[in-house]
């Protein structure tokens, strides 16, 4: 860990007034607010939170966006408002070097796709996959009592995977309907949710800070849909860290 990075980590709290009362602090770098890996990464946090309500962490984040597509952001993902903070441009990411993604300068449309496509973007297409086949070593989404509505026209219950595929692990097709979901949400709202297609491309990060502010842990993101280094257990960093 460099001392400019700590600095600059440390200018961070300060300028946005990440302080917290806790011993630990989640520091999340979101691209756009209306990235897959935006809304994925909150909703996973949102029921982190709530499922520890007496874990010793702060979670904050920073996205690309504007006031009327954080509200949106956050009564769609369920991350706490008052936590979020939105900028207008990427300049907080590339101060701290988070990857702008794929630029053959040909606009953010041209990059993301390539990167959908796995140009630039290596473990994209290995996730994309993992929705649709499964995964035996991830945990299931959604609970048989979860009322499941996609594009407005397909409604079922959670309990639909369970009768087919069982139960106690991410079935076949969960991941990739959960995913459906977000970007469905991400469609209908575009202009609220894309600042500027310039950013499309644009990766996040995590740092896990101590009560002394020291990052303890630190991830980049370089891949679409790759915003953990563990993606079967996107958060597995924060149990096995903040019990320290």
């Amino acid at each position: 860990m460099t001392d400019k990075f700590q600095n600059d980590i440390n200018d961070l709290i300060e300028e946005f007034n990440f302080k917290g009362e806790k011993k630990f602090k989640l520091i999340v770098l979101f691209g756009l607010l209306g990235d897959f890996d935006s809304f994925e990464y909150a909703i996973n946090l949102h029921n982190f939170i709530d499922n520890h309500r007496d874990t010793n962490l702060d979670i904050f984040a920073i996205a690309i966006g504007n006031k009327k597509g954080k509200e949106k952001f956050c009564n769609f993902t369920g991350f706490p408002e008052e936590n979020l903070i939105v900028v207008s441009d990427n300049k907080v990411h590339s101060t701290l070097k988070v990857s702008s993604g794929l630029n053959i300068g040909l606009g953010g449309w041209i990059n993301m796709l390539l990167m959908l496509s796995g140009v630039n973007s290596f473990k994209t297409i290995q996730e994309v996959i993992r929705g649709y086949t499964g995964d035996r070593k991830a945990k299931q989404i959604y609970s048989e009592f979860d009322k499941i509505d996609v594009l407005k026209s397909l409604k079922f219950s959670g309990n639909s995977f369970r009768k087919v595929f069982g139960e106690g692990y991410l079935r076949p097709f969960e991941l990739a309907t959960f995913r459906l979901n977000n970007m469905n949400e991400i469609i209908q709202n575009w202009s609220d949710y894309i600042l500027h297609e310039k950013y499309l491309p644009q990766r996040g990060a995590s740092f896990l800070l101590n009560d002394k502010n020291q990052v303890i842990y630190k991830f980049f993101s370089n891949d679409v849909l790759g915003y953990s280094s563990n993606m079967r257990d996107p958060l597995g960093f924060l149990s096995d860290l903040i019990k320290q």
